[in-house]
C-alpha cells in the first residue's frame, strides 16, 4: 500500500528521569527545529525504576500547552481506566483551549498491572478492559460534541453531563495503538483518526491494515481517512564511526525496552531515510520517534536537518 499523505514526525519520549524544565527546553526545540509533535507518556513511574522522578502526563502537558505554540501534544497513550471517561473529555477539552487546538488524544486499554494494583485500580481481563474502553471513547467523544450527554452501559454511566468549553478543534485527533484484530482494529475504525501500529507488530503491518480496512467497511467507512502511523526507533549519527557510537548508547538505554538491533531504523542519514522511506510505501506516513539516545540535541537536530525534508 503507497503511502498518499506527507510524512509527520513526533519524538516519543517517556518522561522518565526528566523534570519539567527539561520537557519544556525539549518542546521548545522541537518546535524551532519543525517537528509535528510530541508524546509523552500516561505512567506513574517507569517500570523497573520506580524512584526515578516521573511527572504526570495530563498535567505536564497542560504547561506545555502553555509554553508552545505550534507543536502538537499528547500522550502515546492515555490509559483508560486511570481516569473516568467524563473527567478526561473535561481534560482534553481544556488542554486543547489551553493549546489553542494542539491536542491529540492517544487511548489505550492499559496493561502495566502492578500500576493499577500499587494506585488502587482494578484490572480486570483484558476483554473487560477493551469493553470498558470502547464505553469510554463513547463518552468522551460524545461530550466532544453534544450539549448534554447521557450514556448507561456496563461500566460506565453519564447522566445529562455538560462539557463547556468544548475543545478548539471540531473534532479531537484519536489515536488509538495496538494490534488486536478482533476488538482493537475495530474500535480504530469506528472512534480514531490515526491507528499507531506498535514496533513489535510493524513486520505486519500491511496485513494488519487489509484487516483495519475490513472493520472500516463493516462500520460504513473509508479506511483512507486513518492515518497508519508508527512507534518506532530510531538510532542515527552522522558519520559511520558516531552511528556506531549512538548504537551502542541505545543499547545500553532501550535494550530493555526492545532489542535495538532488530526493531530500530538505524545508520547514517541516507540509510535511515532509506528505512522510513520503505514504511511509506507499505503505508505509513505518520512516524512517533524514539531516539536510541532519547533525543540529544545533536541528534534532534540532525534528524531535522538531513532526514525530514528528505521525506516531505
Amino acid at each position: 500500500m503507497q503511502a498518499k499523505r506527507p510524512a509527520t514526525f513526533s519524538l516519543f519520549l517517556p518522561q522518565a528521569g526528566f523534570p519539567h524544565s527539561m520537557l519544556r527546553e525539549r518542546a521548545l526545540l522541537l518546535e524551532q527545529l519543525g517537528y509535528d509533535g510530541l508524546w509523552l507518556v500516561d505512567h506513574f513511574w517507569a517500570r523497573g525504576l520506580p524512584d526515578l522522578e516521573f511527572v504526570e502526563g495530563w498535567t505536564t502537558l497542560a504547561a506545555l500547552a502553555e509554553a508552545t505554540s505550534r507543536l502538537r501534544l499528547g500522550l502515546m497513550v492515555t490509559c483508560n481506566s486511570y481516569r473516568n471517561p467524563a473527567l478526561l473529555a473535561k481534560m482534553v477539552s481544556t488542554v486543547d483551549r489551553i493549546s489553542g487546538g494542539r491536542v491529540e488524544l492517544g487511548i489505550g486499554a492499559g496493561w502495566m498491572d502492578e500500576e493499577y494494583r500499587a494506585y488502587g485500580y482494578d484490572f480486570p481481563s483484558m476483554g473487560t478492559r477493551l469493553e470498558q474502553l470502547e464505553e469510554g471513547l463513547e463518552i468522551v467523544t460524545r461530550m466532544f460534541s453534544e450539549r448534554r450527554t447521557t450514556f448507561e452501559g456496563r461500566h460506565y454511566r453519564v447522566v445529562d453531563a455538560p462539557n463547556s468549553p468544548k475543545p478548539v478543534q471540531q473534532k479531537v485527533p484519536i489515536t488509538i495503538g495496538g494490534a488486536g484484530e478482533k476488538k482493537l482494529l475495530r474500535l480504530v475504525a469506528r472512534y480514531a483518526s490515526r491507528w499507531n501500529c506498535p514496533m513489535s507488530n510493524a513486520h505486519e503491518i500491511e496485513r494488519l491494515c487489509g484487516v483495519l480496512a475490513a472493520h472500516c467497511s463493516d462500520v460504513g467507512r473509508d479506511a483512507g481517512e486513518i492515518v497508519v502511523s508508527e512507534q518506532m526507533m530510531v538510532v542515527i549519527g552522522p558519520t559511520e564511526a558516531e552511528f556506531e557510537s549512538k548504537f551502542e548508547t541505545a543499547k545500553v538505554m532501550l535494550g530493555g525496552f526492545a532489542d535495538v538491533g532488530a526493531v530500530a531504523v538505524a545508520g547514517t542519514p541516507d540509510r535511515v531515510i532509506a528505512g522510513l522511506r520503505a514504511k511509506m510505501d507499505r503505508g505509513v506516513t505518520d512516524f512517533a520517534v524514539m531516539f536510541g539516545d532519547l533525543g540529544l540535541d545533536d541528534t534532534l537536530e540532525l534528524f531535522a536537518r538531513e532526514v525530514m525534508p528528505a521525506l516531505r
